[in-house]
């Protein structure tokens, strides 16, 4: 049967490529509609001083990683990015918090290079912990703790104040971000995922800062952030993530 004048019979390849054609434009949308960035912060009970300038802040240097994630979706860390991604979040920092009413103290090993001290380790380590905890307990609404279910409290504990008398700092400024890309691989996978109506996750940027009292331990600030649009290895887009980060630092 002959089709009507100006009709177009529909072959499965066409078909295919329509299907096809939708599907990219309802991810595209996707990415677009999560490609904002998100912050949410929380403040403990502990009173902060007045801004007076006289306050002084320890930044820590900022725990960073770069990962690409495979095809098979594993995320391998690339010292390469890493270390572009950690040069341009710490020039962001210094710069975002000489603006601030506080006296700054950036943070030197006793070997004057980028490493932390041995004393100083435990420290830092123990705020990536923390943190990553008080994303699970306290920015998912079903895992929270019913003991902190309607407070923020949270703490390192006594072991910081190692760095208030090494530095003689009333507080640290501690900053964690993980930003992944995927592979050519992995945007196949995820094509043909889509395909099937199965979605898969892709690369994403995820951070947080913690402001801490070095005499008590406690966190006294924390803001979270998370972005499927940002890339720390480009100097302008670090600079950006690290202000919608501090944004709301009460310094």
């Amino acid at each position: 049967m002959v089709s009507p004048l100006g009709a177009r019979r529909k072959t499965p390849a066409s078909n295919l490529v329509r299907g096809c054609a939708r599907i990219l434009v309802v991810v595209g949308a996707g990415l677009l509609a999560v490609a904002c960035t998100q912050t949410k912060a929380f403040l403990s009970e502990t009173e902060i001083p007045e801004r007076s300038g006289t306050l002084r802040v320890l930044l820590m240097p900022p725990d960073v990683e770069v990962s690409e994630i495979t095809a098979a979706g594993l995320s391998e860390p690339k010292a390469d990015w890493t270390a572009r991604a950690k040069k341009n979040v710490e020039t962001a920092l210094n710069a975002l918090l000489a603006e601030r009413d506080a006296r700054l103290i950036r943070y030197r090993s006793a070997s004057g290079d980028s490493t932390i001290d041995d004393a100083h380790l435990q420290a830092f380590k123990l705020h990536g912990a923390v943190g990553n905890t008080i994303l699970l307990h306290k920015y998912i609404p079903n895992l929270a703790l019913p003991t902190k279910k309607d407070k923020f409290d949270w703490s390192l504990g006594k072991g910081v104040t190692v760095l208030h008398d090494s530095f003689g700092a009333d507080y640290a400024l501690f900053v964690y971000f993980r930003d992944s890309f995927v592979s050519s691989g992995r945007v196949a996978v995820i094509v043909i995922g889509a395909l099937f109506g199965v979605g898969l996750p892709g690369g994403q940027q995820i951070g947080f800062a913690s402001l801490v009292d070095l005499q008590s331990g406690d966190v006294v600030w924390f803001n979270r952030l998370l972005s499927a649009g940002g890339d720390l290895r480009k100097p302008d887009l670090a600079r950006s993530a690290s202000e919608d980060l501090l944004s709301k630092l009460p310094l």
